[in-house]
C-alpha cells in the first residue's frame, strides 16, 4: 500500500473532499465543537478555537508520516465545509484501515455522510488497495449504524467498557467490510444534486 504525498481530491455530485487548510480553522472548530455532533466522538468538544489551526496541522505532518489520510467535506453547492472523513491506523502488511466522520450538525439527515463515506471507501479499496475497513461505534449511536449499514459493513460483535470517554464508560460496536463485499455507494434519486450554474 502506497500512501499519497498529497491529499487527493475527491468529487461526488454534492461533495468535494480536500484537505483540511488554515482557512478552514473557523469551520473545523464549529464542527468539533457542537456538542451534538461530539455527542459520540473520543474526545470532548473543543472549547478553544486555536485547537482547529492545530487539527489542521496535525492532519498535515500525519499525511507526511503515513499515519492517517483526512478530507473535509465541502458542500459543491455554496462550498462550505460541513463534515471530514478519515482513514488511519494504515496497516500496509495486513492492507487495512479504520474509518472515521462527523457532519455538521444543520447537515444531517440528507444523505451527506453515505456519499461522504462512500468516496472515501472507493479511495481506500481502488487506490489504496485496502482489503478491510473497521469502525468503531459507540452502540447508542443508532445514526452512525445506520450510516455503516447503508455503506455496506456488518456488524462483527460488542465490545464491552471498552473506552472511558468524557466521564463515561461506553462500549463499542465493532463493524467490518471487506474488499470482496463492498459495492460502491450510490447517491438515491431522491438525493438533490447540487448544481454550479
Amino acid at each position: 500500500m502506497t500512501l499519497p504525498t498529497v491529499l487527493p481530491v475527491l468529487r461526488t455530485p454534492r461533495l468535494v473532499l480536500r484537505a483540511l487548510v488554515p482557512p478552514d480553522a473557523d469551520a473545523v472548530f464549529a464542527l468539533f465543537s457542537h456538542p451534538e455532533v461530539m455527542r459520540y466522538w473520543s474526545w470532548a468538544p473543543w472549547t478553544d478555537p486555536a485547537e482547529a489551526a492545530r487539527f489542521i496541522e496535525q492532519d498535515r505532518e500525519a499525511l507526511a508520516a503515513g499515519t492517517w489520510l483526512r478530507w473535509g467535506w465541502v458542500r459543491a453547492a455554496d462550498d462550505s465545509l460541513i463534515g471530514a472523513c478519515g482513514l488511519f491506523d494504515l496497516d500496509a502488511d495486513n492492507q487495512t484501515a479504520e474509518i472515521g466522520y462527523l457532519l455538521a450538525r444543520d447537515a444531517w439527515g440528507r444523505g451527506y455522510a453515505a456519499e461522504g463515506v462512500g468516496a472515501v471507501l472507493r479511495y481506500g479499496f481502488e487506490a489504496l488497495g485496502l482489503r478491510r475497513v473497521e469502525a468503531d461505534i459507540d452502540p447508542r449511536n443508532v445514526a452512525s449504524i445506520r450510516l455503516c449499514e447503508r455503506t455496506g459493513f456488518r456488524y462483527e460483535g460488542l465490545l464491552r467498557e471498552r473506552w472511558y470517554l468524557n466521564g463515561e464508560v461506553c462500549d463499542t460496536a465493532f463493524y467490518g467490510l471487506l474488499r470482496r463485499e463492498w459495492v460502491p455507494y450510490v447517491l438515491p434519486e431522491s438525493a438533490p444534486i447540487a448544481s454550479n450554474s
